[in-house]
């Protein structure tokens, strides 16, 4: 099948979940620490990003698409650096800020093209008065009205920890609603359009597969106990499988490269997805064109 590109421009596109900012500070090493046996890196660059769901809407950003991201972050110096680094790519950061609570920050300390250490700095947002619920959801409806497709980008954080209301508002509002699992339990995420699990975190849920028609089996009876309209199984370099109600299962083929790191990978999944979907493609050509 031809994947052609649809028009990015006309496209609208809601993100919302867990933003966090990913920081990188880089040197040499040369000796190992008199205090305690830790190797020293003198500290020589520095780098900041936009991670987590504002990863998945700088990659959404990137086709030219209208980018809304939906967050909650507090009131310091990273939440600053992520709203800049967003209004760089034109994305329309909607921030619930909360005072007293840290915003997701990693900081990965490299040398030499190795990480040695990461650093989180994160409080849960999923416990009772961590931010603004009601807030989130009155926004998360507004910005849902102006969009064609929403993305809830899920790592865990607590930020969707009202995901059942949010998916029924998208469904009321008869919106597409893409989402990238996390953990072992998917029943928060019924009635959404579309999950996008990678093999690991499938086989989380249903059990190990020993082959190709194992994966669809369960992945057929997963999709009807959640009453998804499809699920796409991202398998690495064995491409993707969509699975859909009254259809054969889609095997997408990729070719397998070498690659130093491929975090992010997910991310750049749903976001071309969810791009093409509110630019008006089909689900297989999407899927296509995301697996590309």
């Amino acid at each position: 099948m031809t994947s052609l590109l649809p028009d990015f421009g006309k496209a609208r596109l809601l993100v919302a979940g867990d933003v966090m900012l990913d920081r990188y500070w880089g040197g040499a090493t040369t000796r190992i620490s008199p205090e305690a046996p830790v190797p020293v890196v003198q500290v020589r660059s520095s780098e900041t990003r936009p991670g987590g769901a504002a990863n998945v809407a700088l990659n959404v950003a990137a086709l030219g698409v209208k980018t809304h991201l939906l967050g909650v972050v507090g009131q310091d110096e990273a939440a600053d650096l992520l709203r800049i680094g967003l209004d760089e790519k034109g994305i329309a950061a909607d921030f619930v800020q909360t005072a007293g609570l840290p915003t997701i920050a990693k900081l990965r300390i490299l040398s030499r093209n190795q990480q040695l250490i990461r650093l989180d700095f994160e409080e849960s947002l999923s416990i009772a008065g961590a931010f603004d619920r009601e807030a989130y959801r009155m926004r998360f409806r507004m910005a849902l009205s102006s969009s064609d497709v929403v993305i809830l980008s899920d790592y865990g954080k607590g930020t969707l920890c009202d995901i059942e209301a949010l998916i029924a508002e998208a469904r009321k509002q008869k919106k597409p609603v893409l989402i990238d699992p996390k953990g072992s339990d998917y029943r928060p995420y019924r009635g959404a359009t579309l999950l996008t699990p990678n093999m690991t975190e499938f086989e989380a849920v249903v059990g190990k597969c020993r082959d190709e028609a194992e994966i669809v089996t369960k992945g057929e009876k997963l999709r009807a106990e959640l009453d998804l309209s499809a699920l796409l199984i991202t398998r690495s370099e064995h491409g993707m499988t969509l699975i859909q109600p009254g259809q054969a299962p889609l095997h997408l083929p990729t070719e397998a490269r070498e690659v130093y790191d491929v975090t992010g990978a997910g991310d750049t999944v749903i976001a071309t997805l969810g791009a093409a979907l509110a630019a008006g493609q089909e689900l297989a050509p999407a899927c296509h064109l995301a697996n590309l």
